[in-house]
């Protein structure tokens, strides 16, 4: 990333997550009041004043524990400040200082970076009691705002942007592939994340549900620019009880909104399950192109016919995606992910095809003299011309003469052909008829 970095850090539930999104201008990182909502680092494209920055956030940071969620958070704090310009060192104001936030202060006075002094939660005079205790931390930039109220927002953004180093040049990824990595819980999407980037971006336990955020991780591969998300698993819905699983959930959809090509990351061990059927079902209803990768295949007990079978098990499963090619991988060895790299280029290649007029009215003729449309009550249907009218997906308006007539298997007929003369593998692609005449 060669445009400046800027990091959030600081003790948990000071308010870092709204800042985030104030900052951001969005609302990308889970904000509740239970502390450690935020595990993993979050990325956002953040502006002010024609100043294009990349925003990062990270989880609440205890030094002193012991806890395997802690111990990785303090891990993923330190690369985040090993990556960054910037550091906004978050404290409470109307809590005061606390030794954590001391100890959290000693680790960043290590770094060379700038560090500016964030005091949160002052919405009025009256709560800046605690004014002289932060001078403890010896950090000279101090700024006094209010994440909540949008209260010193500006002023901090100036102060950030005094900081970004003189090198560095706006670059944007406006253009680059979003890949959302979708799936059931502990499935290894960010075992996959994290192997693809070469580095430990995102927490990886054995423990399902640990990433409740979908996260931006920036990446190039072969010139191409790439965004790739990590989505929370989903569960069943009698398993979402906390407002957090929730968020996360609508975090997941979102994503998946946003995105052009999902990988749907299927454990191996288990095979298909109803919630992979769930989410690939929502990628496909938002016409999303897709890819099934079928993980932890390097542990899977198998024999000649193993791939066969797998494969018609998630055909006959995952039949409404069936233009979704398959990949055995192993996030874990890393067989295969280039593969799959080299995949979701291809797919999104087809995602953005067009067809001349000329060539896709031959394909429909030529399906037309082989079989004729439907009829009723002596009634035929009849095709006159095809047009593409856009991509992402790829979507036709075939003129005919009753709609009504075309029946949802000459449909799907018609698409079949398109598919045997064009290379669409990967993305759905969208048939709309109109009655000539009617042609808005």
């Amino acid at each position: 990333m060669s445009r400046p970095v800027v990091c959030i850090v600081g003790r948990p539930n000071v308010g870092k997550s709204t800042l985030f999104n104030k900052l951001a201008g969005r609302r990308i990182s889970i904000t509740e009041d239970t502390p450690g909502i935020t595990r993993d680092r979050i990325y956002a494209e953040g502006e002010w004043l024609n100043n294009y920055f990349t925003l990062i956030d990270t989880g609440g940071l205890d030094p002193r524990s012991d806890d395997i969620f802690m111990t990785n958070i303090k891990k993923q704090v330190e690369i985040a400040i090993d990556t960054a310009d910037v550091i906004l060192f978050v404290v409470d104001g109307l809590e005061g200082l606390t030794p954590i936030d001391i100890e959290i202060a000693n680790l960043l006075r290590k770094t060379s970076k700038p560090v500016l002094l964030v005091v949160n939660k002052i919405d009025t005079k009256k709560e800046l009691i605690n004014f002289y205790d932060f001078f403890e931390l010896g950090i000279e930039n101090i700024n006094y705002v209010s994440a909540e109220a949008s209260l010193g927002i500006g002023d901090l953004l100036d102060e950030v942007v005094k900081c970004f180093p003189e090198n560095k040049e706006p670059l944007t990824y406006q253009d680059a592939i979003k890949v959302a990595f979708i799936g059931r819980p502990n499935s290894g999407k960010s075992s996959l994340v994290n192997y693809i980037l070469g580095e430990e971006r995102n927490i990886v336990t054995d423990i399902p549900g640990t990433t409740r955020d979908a996260i931006d991780s920036y990446f190039e591969y072969k010139n191409n620019k790439y965004i790739l998300v990590d989505t929370a698993g989903l569960r069943k819905k009698k398993y979402i009880d906390e407002k957090v699983e929730r968020y996360s959930v609508i975090r997941t959809l979102t994503t998946i909104d946003r995105s052009d090509v999902c990988v749907l990351v299927i454990d191996g061990t288990l095979g298909i399950t109803e919630q992979d059927s769930k989410i690939a079902g929502y990628a496909h209803d938002n016409g999303k192109s897709m890819i099934i990768a079928v993980n932890k295949w390097d542990i899977v007990e198998k024999d000649e016919k193993s791939y066969i079978e797998f494969e018609k098990s998630i055909r006959q499963e995952l039949g409404f995606i069936q233009y979704a090619p398959i990949l055995f991988i192993s996030a874990k060895t890393g067989k295969r992910v280039n593969k799959l790299l080299d995949t979701i280029n291809l797919v999104y290649e087809n995602y953005n095809k067009r067809i001349s007029t000329g060539r896709l009215n031959d394909i429909i003729n030529e399906a037309v003299l082989m079989s004729q449309p439907p009829s009723d009550k002596g009634k035929r249907g009849k095709i006159y011309y095809s047009t593409q009218v856009s991509v992402k997906p790829p979507k036709f308006v075939i003129f005919v003469n009753n709609k009504d007539l075309i029946h949802f298997s000459y449909s799907r007929y018609l698409e079949n052909q398109i598919r045997l003369n064009c290379d669409f593998i990967g993305t759905p692609i969208i048939l709309e008829f109109r009655e000539k005449g009617n042609e808005k």
